[in-house]
């Protein structure tokens, strides 16, 4: 099981989560934060805005983030650390497609 980012991280991006991982798997959007799934070793996920949960325990509402989370990597494959990777310039389409939060 994995860990996802859903909805109260788009448009805020914190980072804590990148501060805290220790296997550098918690990669950056455009909009929001992904979680690798195939790099992530299920430790105590660190996030101010309550953005990351179990893939499992997600949100009825935030279902789709799963989905979102998985995606993201289909074309970026597992570069084996978020850190060289830097800043992926786009995000997935679920992401993508949501109205900009201005607060």
């Amino acid at each position: 099981m994995t860990y996802v980012i859903a909805q109260p991280c788009v448009d805020v991006k914190d980072k804590a989560c990148v501060e805290e991982c220790p296997v550098d798997c918690v990669y950056e959007g455009q909009r929001s934060m992904y979680i690798h799934p195939d790099e992530c070793v299920d430790c105590e996920p660190v996030c101010p805005v309550e953005a990351i949960y179990y893939e499992d325990d997600t949100p009825a509402e935030w279902t789709e983030y799963r989905t979102a989370n998985a995606e993201f990597f289909t074309d970026l494959g597992s570069p084996g650390g978020a850190a060289n990777q830097g800043l992926v310039e786009h995000d997935h389409p679920i992401i993508a497609g949501l109205p900009v939060r201005t607060e």
